[in-house]
């Protein structure tokens, strides 16, 4: 069975990365404590796949999209990939702003990886790494615009 709790606990199957989310999330809580990681990324991350996840509920061609989009989180390495890999502070955009964006674009790009292409059912590192590259083009558009803004 399937359920919530035990997605949670991690009672289900898995790679390690996938199964123990109260103990991904300590780590994930160390790394905010200690200011390495930055928390608009995860809160951004998990904002676009939330929206994407509930915008592929209320299409629900497949049934892929009919997975509710809370346990699209639960199921894979989600977890993982916020709290571990999408904040690097290396290779994610510089800017507050842009920190927004490049959150939001990878939970919307992973979770269109994860429903839409069932030959890859794990998009969250994919969607990452496209987003590390379009980093520096997001704090350049960011800057501009802020430039800009203030020229008027």
């Amino acid at each position: 069975q399937y359920s919530l709790s035990n997605m949670w606990w991690g009672f289900i199957p898995g790679s390690i990365g996938e199964t123990s989310k109260p103990l991904i999330l300590a780590g994930a809580l160390f790394l905010l404590i200690t200011g390495i990681a930055n928390w608009r990324i995860m809160v951004s991350m998990f904002l676009g796949a939330a929206f994407m996840g509930f915008v592929f509920n209320l299409w629900g061609a497949t049934p892929f999209m009919e997975v509710p989009w809370q346990y699209q989180f639960f199921m894979g390495g989600f977890f993982f990939a916020m709290a571990f890999m999408a904040t690097d502070p290396v290779t994610a955009a510089g800017t507050n702003t842009g920190k927004w964006v490049y959150g939001f674009m990878i939970g919307v790009l992973g979770m269109f990886i994860r429903v839409v292409n069932v030959a890859y059912p794990e998009g969250w590192m994919l969607a990452i790494l496209f987003m590390n590259a379009a980093a520096p083009l997001i704090d350049h558009l960011v800057k501009r615009s802020n430039i800009n803004w203030r020229k008027q």
